[in-house]
């Protein structure tokens, strides 16, 4: 018997509060793309993933876009990846956008390794590749995985009001699976920030350079979609080669390298504690976290 028949496909239980996780508008030469999962504080399911990539794709593919806002609609941009909502569909096989097979029937830690090659790391890689700009319009709380979607973004603008946390050494997990920390902040800051799984203010993540302007919740938009026209008005070639050229040297100095390293020990850490546990996650689901953060906080004032 080989080992894949040792493995029937696990059932996919997720129930969708929506059709339309992501948004897709055009005006002027930008396109807005709208995480729209607010009951839910736009956590990120599957659904929204391979929605975002269709949305991503089509902004690419329209010669009339010259710059794309990533937006989230309700109170947070995200608070990260889909740990425990309803619409929880890790077990779902989806038309794949890599190479990487199926991992819905694979057993031991392949299972969580060839997903999050997929829609984790590898849709975020593809994503900061788009070769037109990016810039992430983050209000609220923007978590763990949501890191990851501003991140990929060449461009944050952020409301006074934001935060930026990522908490998942909680679960005995060295970060986000696009790691990208320690190119985000200066390294010092980074282990600041993981060590402690404190929030980051708006203001503070301004003054560390990872956020490229601040306005008040009222403001952000039109901040927002101020800039963007103000890149539009530049040539699309001109933008694309400039992206390309920063992001070449951001892989000389060993992003990309770094970042498949970390990914290899995020897995370990997976798998300790399966060992350990039972479970990948360390025994936390989004309730859970959410708790540990709401006491860390109330600890810290």
């Amino acid at each position: 018997m080989s080992i894949d028949s040792e493995f029937v496909q696990r059932a996919d239980s997720a129930v969708y509060e929506t059709d339309e996780p992501v948004l897709y508008a055009v005006v002027e030469g930008v396109a807005s793309v709208t995480l729209n999962r607010p009951t839910v504080n736009n956590a990120q399911n599957s659904q929204m993933t391979y929605a975002l990539d269709d949305a991503f794709r089509r902004a690419v593919n329209d010669d009339a876009v010259k710059v794309i806002v990533l937006r989230a609609n309700g109170k947070h941009f995200s608070a990260g990846h889909d740990i425990g909502t309803p619409g929880r569909d890790i077990n779902k096989p989806f038309e794949r956008a890599h190479l990487w097979w199926d991992h819905t029937n694979k057993p031991g830690g392949e299972y969580l390794y060839a997903r999050e090659q997929e829609v984790y790391l590898g849709m975020c890689r593809r994503w900061r590749e788009v070769p037109k700009p990016t810039i992430a319009m983050v209000q609220g709380a923007c978590i763990a995985g949501g890191l990851m979607l501003a991140w990929v973004c060449d461009l944050i603008v952020a409301s006074d009001d934001a935060f930026f946390q990522d908490p998942v050494v909680r679960m005995g997990i060295p970060g986000v699976e696009y790691f990208a920390h320690p190119y985000e902040l200066n390294p010092r800051i980074a282990k600041e920030f993981l060590f402690t799984g404190d929030r980051m203010s708006a203001e503070r993540a301004y003054q560390m350079g990872m956020v490229n302007r601040l306005f008040s919740r009222e403001d952000l938009e039109a901040g927002t979609y101020a800039l963007a026209a103000a890149i539009a008005r530049q040539p699309r070639m001109g933008l694309a080669l400039t992206k390309q050229a920063i992001n070449h040297v951001e892989d000389l100095q060993g992003k990309r390298t770094a970042m498949d390293a970390v990914f290899a020990w995020h897995h370990f850490a997976h798998s300790h504690n399966e060992l350990l546990s039972g479970d990948k996650l360390g025994g936390f689901d989004a309730k859970a976290m959410a708790d540990a953060n709401k006491a860390a906080a109330g600890e810290r004032r």
